[in-house]
């Protein structure tokens, strides 16, 4: 069973099953213990209800304390795992699993929020946000895929249907700092057929002035007003 006492003293294993190393962690990590208290006081239930016995009484979770319950979250939206596997490393039943990350997942973005760490929803938001203009603003786009359940409906699957990935799939588009490597932009969650130049049409996004911006293929003849925009080359096989 994983847990955050075992991972900790294993930067490369931590960084592989997080994304984060374990300075990064133990930032997150004292918000997150601050906003699961808010959001669970210790007097009350987890119905909010007045306790009749005190904290720590009766049967014990497997995650205990915050640290585990953060490394839960992060490896879970790091891995994007079936609900069953994702149970299978940390000692729970796929219901437990389901439970735990509603639970969870507004504690994680609440935590988020409050080190600034959220990427913007806004494309017209994107020309002043700190985390596009830290260090500078030379930024990459890129589209993401995460495989979905096929649906059952014939329409749904061929919107869904990924001829990239050859499968079914969800797609955002994302702008990332190269300087921080963090997300500055996160676009609305669209099908995975449909182009990335598209959704980075359609979500309209406004660019710090005179900002850099690296593409790849999938953003040919995508060139917002004052951004110096490139595409890097491949380098050839031999």
């Amino acid at each position: 069973m994983l847990t955050y006492e075992e991972l900790k003293n294993k930067p490369r294993e931590l960084l592989a099953a997080t994304g984060l190393k374990r300075a990064e962690i133990e930032k997150l990590l004292e918000v997150f213990r601050q906003e699961y208290a808010k959001a669970y006081p210790a007097e009350r239930t987890i119905e909010g209800k007045a306790r009749k016995r005190r904290q720590g009484g009766g049967n014990k979770g497997v995650l205990k304390g915050a640290e585990d319950k953060l490394l839960f979250m992060l490896v879970y939206e790091k891995t994007y795992p079936l609900q069953t596997m994702h149970g299978l490393q940390f000692g729970l039943s796929q219901g437990q699993v389901n439970h735990w990350i509603h639970r969870l997942t507004p504690i994680l973005q609440a935590a988020l929020a409050t080190l600034g760490m959220t990427p913007e929803r806004d494309g017209q938001a994107l020309a002043d946000s700190a985390l596009a203009n830290e260090g500078a603003a030379d930024l990459l786009i890129d589209g993401t895929e995460r495989r979905r359940v096929r649906p059952q409906e014939r329409e749904k699957q061929r919107a869904h249907y990924s001829g990239k990935k050859k499968a079914h799939t969800d797609k955002n588009v994302v702008v990332v700092n190269r300087h921080s490597k963090k997300v500055a932009y996160l676009s609305p969650t669209r099908a995975g057929k449909v182009h990335d130049k598209k959704i980075a049409d359609e979500s309209a996004m406004v660019y710090p002035q005179w900002a850099v911006l690296g593409k790849d293929t999938g953003f040919q003849g995508y060139t917002p007003a004052q951004v110096l925009s490139y595409q890097p080359k491949k380098t050839s096989r031999t």
